[in-house]
């Protein structure tokens, strides 16, 4: 599989780049900022993308979706309970001081235990509510991977300070998702250093109370 990160936007944001080697089909997680950075690596792996995913729905990780999805004629998932952030992006980016796009509207919601194709290869979304109401996780079991989002970090959990969040609802996702997957998974965040749940299980101050 080809699974890339472009670290994109003034919050640093992992943005990653999925694709099937063999048909070339791909998929891009969290096109937070600069569309165009992501695009032309798109070009250069030479890949189709047919589906661009937010793992939640925070401007930071959709503020690319409206020109990816545009250059690509891809289709927009995000879970049901963060749809109403998309419409909301400039407004909030402009609190922080930021600019940035409102997002179209999704074409297909992202459901807890649904498997998401692109070419030969899958991954299985797991919804992990806590920083948003619709956060979500993918998991790319072929690959021994999984893309947290803001859910969990290395060493680290997500913010729960705003509205909608719950630390309590996080940290049940966590424990009930993604600690039960095999140690040895990779864990890539939407920000910052990857890490391993064996990692996190032994390290994260936030899962060891």
């Amino acid at each position: 599989m080809i699974f890339e990160i472009v670290v994109v936007g003034p919050m640093g944001v992992n943005c990653f780049i999925l694709g099937c080697e063999e048909t070339k089909e791909g998929v891009v997680v969290d096109p937070g900022a600069d569309a165009g950075r992501i695009l032309d690596r798109v070009r250069a792996l030479g890949l189709t993308i047919r589906t661009v995913i937010n793992t939640h729905g925070h401007f930071d990780h959709i503020g690319g979706n409206k020109a990816v999805l545009e250059a690509t004629g891809g289709r927009l998932m995000i879970h049901r309970d963060d749809v109403h952030f998309l419409s909301r992006a400039a407004d909030v980016a402009a609190n922080y001081g930021l600019s940035t796009a409102n997002s179209p509207p999704p074409d297909e919601l992202l459901e807890d235990g649904m498997t998401v194709t692109f070419g030969k290869c899958a991954m299985k979304v797991f919804h992990t509510p806590g920083h948003t109401p619709g956060g979500c996780c993918l998991y790319l079991e072929g690959e021994g991977k999984v893309i947290t989002g803001d859910t969990l970090f290395a060493e680290s959990v997500g913010r729960t300070d705003f509205p909608g969040s719950s630390h309590e609802a996080l940290i049940t996702s966590i424990r009930t998702k993604l600690l039960p997957l095999p140690d040895e998974t990779q864990v890539f965040p939407g920000h910052g250093e990857a890490s391993s749940i064996g990692r996190e299980k032994l390290y994260n101050p936030y899962l060891n109370g």
